[in-house]
């Protein structure tokens, strides 16, 4: 009978946040501005014939959390609601706090809980020396996967170091 011989050396690393991302357009802008700016310098790949950008958003989620409160600001119920997109997310908080029909439910007044908001995204980058990596945003911390070089955690590591809001 063959056996497993190890490949790769696949490792993983987390870098848990003093204090948790202020907000989702916080945490959009620090998102976006790995996509637009590259400071990872990873390089655009093909692979079964498709073309993928150097840096690529391949998932996201939003958990708008909602309190409703009678007119002695008691809570009197909760709500999570989780969105794909940011666009979806902001379109919903701004639907359910106009929610009548459920704040009536609930006997009380509809409440954004912006604090208790979870927002999450994956990116997925191509380093220039071909290891395909992901690297996770949440509102409290940013993991960084499947990479074998040390060099690419260095990077990672040097840009959160230069963003207050990753400290």
């Amino acid at each position: 009978m063959a056996d497993f011989v190890q490949s790769a050396n696949v490792k993983s690393a987390v870098r848990k946040l003093a204090n948790p991302i202020a907000d989702v357009a916080t945490f959009n802008t620090i998102v976006q501005s790995v996509i637009t700016s590259n400071p990872f310098a990873c390089v655009a790949y093909m692979t079964a014939g498709e073309s993928h950008p150097a840096v690529e958003k391949s998932k996201e989620a939003y958990t708008a959390r909602l309190v409703y409160q009678d007119s002695l600001a008691k809570s009197v119920g909760t709500g999570n609601h989780k969105f794909d997109t940011l666009a979806g997310f902001n379109a919903g908080v701004t639907a359910l706090l106009a929610a009548s029909a459920v704040s009536t439910a609930h006997g009380g007044s509809a409440v954004h809980d912006a604090g208790k908001d979870a927002f999450s995204a994956t990116l997925k980058c191509h380093d220039a020396n071909g290891e395909i990596y992901l690297v996770n945003f949440s509102r409290d911390q940013l993991t960084l996967t499947s990479y074998e070089d040390d060099a690419i955690r260095t990077k990672v590591e040097t840009w959160a170091d230069s963003v207050t809001a990753l400290a």
